[in-house]
């Protein structure tokens, strides 16, 4: 068919139902009826001679189709809102969402005091954090599916840029009152003790049990659990683990557990902003960048 036959507010539609893969989700991004979506949709499919989309318990599944129309839609799409954006973005009157990729550190840390800035500026604009662990983050950046991403290490590729937020030391996280905090921290005492492992860190402990094997120790991982259940699990055990500080600080608000320097110099943990190199013009973006990293500015 046609583009001149074809009506653009159409591939907003197909836009967000692709990136939500939900009609009514959909409806909610755009600020508009349900009714009017699934009609937009249905206009599409006659005018593409394709489904789409297919209804499945987990959500609107894309065709093949519907796939290969994601990317050049999405990116034709950014190049317009750059093109009508020009040089101005008044954060106060916007309203837009952005969507925002986080790891478990940087979701403990830095969101609320991201969410407080970014509210304080712009209060119609609507901040999705996702968590980052279970997603191909180069690829939702590639298709537009992300804005940005918090993470451990800044992405591969020329097609991105990054930049460091937060940089954190690795401590030993006991319970208040654990024994062991009356006894200097050595390979020895670190090796005896059972450790905590947390599974949706994504950080890399390696330089722990190297440290100990050079010093004929090695450590015991007794449980592995999520950061969410880190704290409660280290108030009732003997256990230690290895977390970054500033993490450990936000868990002492809610749980008794000390802190103690390690023995020998570790890594620095880091946390990046990674961007699509394609957003770096865009002045919503730009913003959205930069009240990110003046908030993270004081942790």
């Amino acid at each position: 068919m046609r583009l001149r036959n074809l009506d653009l507010n159409l591939l907003l539609v197909f836009d967000a139902v692709m990136r939500e893969r939900s009609v009514i989700r959909a409806a909610n991004a755009l600020a508009i009826s349900q009714p009017a979506v699934s009609h937009a949709l249905n206009r599409l499919r006659h005018a593409l001679k394709d489904g789409l989309f297919v209804r499945t318990p987990s959500g609107m599944l894309p065709t093949p189709r519907a796939e290969a129309l994601a990317l050049p839609i999405r990116k034709a799409l950014n190049e317009l809102q750059l093109a009508v954006e020009g040089d101005q973005f008044d954060p106060a009157q916007a309203n837009r969402r952005f969507n925002i990729a986080v790891n478990n550190y940087a979701a403990v840390v830095a969101v609320g005091l991201i969410l407080a800035a970014a509210r304080a500026q712009a209060p119609m604009v609507r901040l999705t954090l996702l968590p980052s662990g279970t997603l191909n983050l180069a690829d939702r950046l590639d298709r537009g599916e992300l804005d940005l991403a918090i993470s451990a290490r800044a992405l591969e590729g020329e097609r991105f840029a990054s930049q460091l937020l937060i940089e954190d030391r690795f401590v030993a996280v006991l319970r208040a009152g654990h024994p062991s905090l009356r006894k200097k921290l050595t390979a020895e005492l670190l090796a005896g003790l059972p450790h905590l492992a947390i599974t949706s860190s994504g950080e890399n402990l390696d330089f722990v049990d190297a440290w100990l094997q050079a010093r004929k120790a090695e450590r015991t991982i007794a449980a592995d659990v999520p950061y969410l259940s880190a704290g409660a699990v280290l108030v009732q055990s003997n256990m230690v683990a290895i977390l970054g500080r500033k993490l450990a600080l936000e868990f002492r608000r809610a749980y008794p557990i000390e802190m103690r320097e390690l023995p020998f110099d570790a890594p620095k943990l880091q946390s990046v902003i990674s961007w699509h190199r394609r957003f770096d013009d865009l002045p919503a973006h730009r913003w959205l960048r930069d009240t990110i990293v003046a908030a993270t500015a004081g942790i």
